[in-house]
């Protein structure tokens, strides 16, 4: 969750130190295992909004792509989850809650604090926004095949 919100290894790493030195200060018991774990992803997402208003993180810069030479999660290296690391944090928040973690709407509501219905709405909205970017990608891939077919270069002998 971390990775996905924060887009750096690095600050991930930094999330989850606090998240956990968090959990090490916790009095409370906790209920069960899924309520330690809703915990857990709430503390985190919590984390990583307040990690991302710190006046640093906007002051900074991050690496270009092709100078990160960290290999990532094989979850995030499908083309998918670069598309679903652009959405706003709410959707990508959600959209990691049900794809990844396996959450039903009802859970990540309580998780995130919101009603059913508004998980809903995010996940159809992350939808539409991810069919419209992976089809406008598609479209461009297929603009260069042809542009390149047109131009001879695609052309064997």
């Amino acid at each position: 969750m971390a990775l996905a919100q924060t887009g750096s290894p690095s600050d991930a790493d930094d999330v989850y130190q606090d998240v956990f030195m968090r959990l090490l200060e916790h009095t409370a018991a906790f209920e069960s295992d899924e309520h330690l774990k809703a915990w857990l992803l709430r503390v985190t997402i919590n984390r990583c909004h307040d990690f991302a208003r710190l006046s640093w993180n906007r002051r900074t810069g991050g690496l270009e792509q092709e100078h990160v030479d960290i290999p990532a999660p094989d979850a995030f290296r499908a083309g998918i989850w670069e598309v679903v690391g652009a959405l706003p944090p709410d959707l990508r928040t959600t959209v990691h809650l049900h794809y990844a973690e396996g959450y039903s709407t009802e859970e990540i509501a309580r998780i995130a604090g919101c009603k059913p219905s508004t998980v809903r709405t995010r996940l159809h909205r992350a939808r539409e926004r991810l069919r419209t970017t992976l089809r406008d990608e598609q479209l461009g891939q297929a603009g260069n095949i042809e542009s390149r077919k047109e131009s001879g270069h695609g052309r064997t002998a």
